[in-house]
């Protein structure tokens, strides 16, 4: 293999895939990254197993080949070197690289020992604007449960249908879905359990991009393509919980709220919780809702916000850090809180908007 490419495009490439490459006792060969060069471009690869992402980059291609390097150390050489050209060499199973001055060689490993990354059959293709789809999986993100013992609640659920994509994560302390408009939907609707960690990826691969996401996928796995970059990772096994059982259907009080002023004293009335509960108390009445909360190390603390309320007077206690993190994901001025009382759960929603919602549990005191 033998081929030459901008230091630009290299490390830019590299910066996309270094990240899932780990050292692992086991598998000393998932820490390198695959460099194939063939009459298509440049395709750098690397996997953990459980995903794989590719990136090709532009260069010029004498001889074509394949080797296996150290990702990281591949990674933070060639960023360390000048913005020009630079020409890369295997030989046998090391790989040369040279650019102006600098000559150095990096030990690999064998290219048969490099997992086989999937291939997924572009049978059922969805498509959707990118940056939707990153401020979509960063509305939900923060809600899922990192709890082993019940995986199909460790994942986001995605739900992609003839027009719209759903995304839903819950802990089961909270609970936020996003909807958003398909660019181009699929034959069929179809729901699958993705990894946080595979849309960490995602949310990292789409950090410049305004482009279309392509989306496909197979019975086990999910392929993101965009760019020249196809991220294929597996999907988990389980039964998403029926989530839409415990959307409120009803409320006795609604508030509505502006969402600068209610987060401030939230944030206010959180110095003074208790901590490890993080727990507040809200009242609300006519025209303005108390925030109250007391530590009897600490101190206490009620603020005052003006409301719109309908319905009944009501209360209820709510662990601040979940209802903050609804707050800032809503994407408006204006927030609608709705309650049926202080044991079941509430709906935080945006004013006069329906494609965000996010359900809280109350503390039970």
């Amino acid at each position: 293999m033998k081929f030459s490419c901008t230091q630009e495009n290299l490390n830019r490439g590299l910066l996309i895939v270094n990240h899932i490459a780990n050292k692992n006792a086991n598998l000393p060969i998932l820490a390198n990254v695959l460099i194939e060069a063939d009459k298509s471009g440049i395709k750098l690869s690397t996997t953990n197993l459980e995903m794989g992402i590719s990136c090709t980059v532009r260069g010029k291609i004498e001889e074509e080949g394949k080797a296996t390097v150290p990702a990281r150390l591949f990674a933070d050489y060639i960023n360390l070197l000048p913005n020009e050209k630079v020409d890369i060499e295997s030989i046998v199973d090391d790989l040369k690289i040279e650019c102006q001055k600098s000559h150095t060689k990096i030990k690999g490993l064998s290219t048969d020992e490099f997992p086989v990354i999937p291939h997924v059959e572009k049978k059922d293709t969805y498509l959707v604007k990118a940056r939707e789809f990153k401020k979509a999986i960063a509305s939900v993100i923060f809600a899922v449960a990192f709890d082993e013992s019940r995986p199909e609640i460790s994942g986001i659920y995605t739900i992609l249908k003839n027009k719209d994509a759903v995304l839903v994560a819950t802990d089961s302390y909270r609970l936020a879905e996003r909807t958003i408009s398909l660019e181009r939907g699929g034959k069929k609707e179809q729901g699958v359990i993705v990894p946080v960690r595979t849309y960490q990826e995602v949310m990292r691969m789409l950090e410049q991009e305004s482009e279309d996401l392509e989306i496909t996928l197979s019975e086990n796995q999910i392929q993101f393509s965009l760019g020249g970059v196809d991220l294929i990772s597996r999907v988990i096994d389980g039964q998403y919980p029926d989530y839409q059982q415990i959307i409120p259907k009803e409320h006795r009080t609604a508030i509505t709220v502006d969402v600068a002023e209610f987060s401030k004293a939230i944030k206010s009335a959180s110095l003074f919780c208790r901590s490890g509960i993080n727990d507040i108390n809200l009242e609300f009445d006519k025209d303005h809702a108390r925030i109250l909360s007391s530590n009897t190390q600490v101190g206490e603390n009620e603020s005052e916000v003006v409301i719109k309320l309908e319905g009944e007077p009501n209360k209820t206690v709510f662990n601040y850090r979940y209802l903050l993190d609804g707050l800032a994901n809503l994407g408006n001025e204006e927030a609608e809180l709705k309650l049926v009382d202080s044991v079941n759960p509430g709906l935080l929603v945006s004013k006069g908007q329906s494609d965000y919602i996010y359900i809280i549990m109350p503390i039970k005191q």
